[in-house]
């Protein structure tokens, strides 16, 4: 069974990584949807939990996509999940190189493990959860950039008018 890890903070999901997500189903057996979160820090936006709901929430028609968390080496998960590849999604030269640098050390890590980029689609080469946290904190209409079953959630936790 080919399984592959595709990474991220997820916070919160967009429609640029639900992209990834299903483009990445249909070149593996089981794609595992990792939130990876740091416990030193404490910044992120939404709780891992709350993570983890919201790509639940997206990805439940999915029948091989399955969520987790992990707060260690992402080395480490794949080893332990036998994963063969860690699917990264790129929008800009920038994310290449920043993203060539962590696969080569993943690499070195877990030498079984391949990194597969998948290009973004040109609507969403813009797209980042900084924008949506942004956008959504100033009160602006999110509705474009995230999941419809995860909007309200969101929306709820960034703009002030509506808390």
């Amino acid at each position: 069974m080919r399984i592959a890890v595709c990474p991220g903070s997820f916070d919160p999901v967009t429609n640029g990584h639900l992209d990834i997500i299903n483009r990445a189903s249909k070149l593996f057996d089981k794609v595992i949807v990792l939130v990876s979160f740091n416990p030193e820090k404490q910044s992120a936006c939404f709780s891992v939990k709350e993570r983890l709901e919201m790509i639940n929430a997206v990805v439940s028609g999915y029948d091989n996509v399955v969520v987790d968390c992990h707060g260690g080496l992402l080395a480490d998960y794949l080893e332990r999940t036998n994963a063969c590849a860690i699917v990264k999604g790129l929008r800009a030269v920038s994310d290449f190189e920043y993203e060539f640098q962590m696969a080569l050390a993943n690499k070195q890590l877990c030498p079984t493990a391949e990194t597969v980029f998948l290009t973004t689609t040109p609507e969403n080469m813009y797209l980042s959860s900084s924008m949506v946290k942004q956008i959504g904190s100033l009160g602006g209409d999110i509705s474009k950039f995230v999941p419809e079953q995860i909007r309200a959630a969101i929306i709820k936790r960034l703009d002030p008018a509506k808390k």
